[in-house]
């Protein structure tokens, strides 16, 4: 097991430092303590390496502007209906940011500087980030104490643990906002089978918000829980998938172990997410390809994520995501690769 790290920049008055974990079997992992972000996942196949997960082209990229790639997103991963949060008679209200609504926690954690350690075991590597988001930062109530841990091992699994602690109530809902394109960096997931154990997703609105509550998955397009391609689901003629141009949708599970799978169309690597979170929502890269922004460059389609967090609420009853003061959070997921 090997671990290194290299100074690339400065920000916000941090080092910007880039860390290389690397298996005894040619699996290796680039992080980035700019937004605990997990910047590339490679593995070997017929004697090369092959990127399984969208990155930009070097660490100095991220900064630039927001792009959610491989980043810590919070403190609120998805949107949050006119920024409102009803807590008994008291509203909150959170910057409107997209559209009517707030999106990902304003200036997010995965646009901040990480505070890092490293740690190195006989089977194992890991970083661990550390982060205070403070009281009142983006009209959250709290000082927030955060600590996203990414663990590497022998066995091809990466282990990304999140914690946090809060001082006031507030609301809290984050996720690692990874794309994952097993059949190679700058390839479409048309032909990507997944698998996914959840009975229900949630229809969504014009502005991504959900409708309501869940409808069965069965009969439809987002029925994964058998296994089949991508482009299966994206070239249905579903309406849900024709209105968000694709897949944005939570999917509420089944359970907490196997929670998702993903095979490259030429099966030579594999995924397989288990997660303690009661919801996964996937989103197919359909913004990219277009745009100003960097992500201009990726293909549309080129990925798909598997965000775990609570299912995004339809209005401004946020009681799933409240966490209370003195009350210990946690995220588990776990990535498991084949090859």
């Amino acid at each position: 097991m090997r671990l290194t790290f290299k100074k690339y920049g400065r920000l916000q008055g941090r080092d910007l430092c880039e860390f290389a974990l690397e298996n005894d079997h040619g699996m290796s992992v680039k992080l980035l303590n700019y937004g605990a972000t997990l910047e590339d996942v490679t593995v070997p196949v017929d004697g090369a390496k092959r990127h399984i997960i969208l990155s930009l082209k070097q660490a100095e990229d991220y900064s630039k502007e927001r792009n959610f790639l491989g980043g810590t997103v919070g403190r609120i991963a998805g949107r949050v209906w006119r920024g409102q949060w009803k807590n008994g008679d008291h509203i909150l209200q959170l910057p409107i940011n997209d559209g009517k609504n707030h999106i990902p926690g304003g200036f997010g954690t995965d646009q901040q500087v990480w505070s890092f350690r490293t740690e190195r075991g006989e089977d194992f590597v890991s970083v661990h980030f550390s982060l205070l988001d403070p009281d009142g930062h983006n009209g959250f109530p709290g000082n927030l104490q955060l600590e996203a841990n990414y663990t590497l091992n022998n066995s091809g699994e990466l282990l990304y643990d999140l914690t946090a602690y809060s001082d006031k109530l507030t609301i809290f809902n984050p996720t690692n906002h990874t794309y994952f394109c097993l059949d190679g960096l700058g390839t479409e997931i048309n032909q990507t089978r997944l698998f996914l154990d959840a009975d229900y997703y949630l229809p969504v609105k014009e502005d991504g918000l959900p409708v309501g509550g869940m409808e069965s998955v069965e009969g439809t397009a987002f029925d994964f829980r058998k296994g089949k391609s991508m482009g299966e689901a994206l070239k249905s003629g579903d309406a849900q998938i024709a209105l968000r141009e694709g897949l944005d949708h939570p999917f509420i599970l089944n359970g907490q172990k196997a929670a998702a799978k993903v095979v490259a169309s030429d099966g030579k690597v594999s995924m397989k997410m288990s997660t303690n979170a009661p919801a996964i929502v996937i989103y197919t890269a359909n913004s990219f390809g277009k745009g100003e922004k960097q992500v201009k460059d990726l293909p549309q389609y080129g990925g798909l994520t598997l965000e775990a967090q609570n299912a995004p609420a339809s209005g401004n009853d946020l009681r799933e995501i409240t966490l209370e003061p003195g009350k210990s959070w946690q995220r588990q997921v776990s990535w498991k690769f084949e090859y």
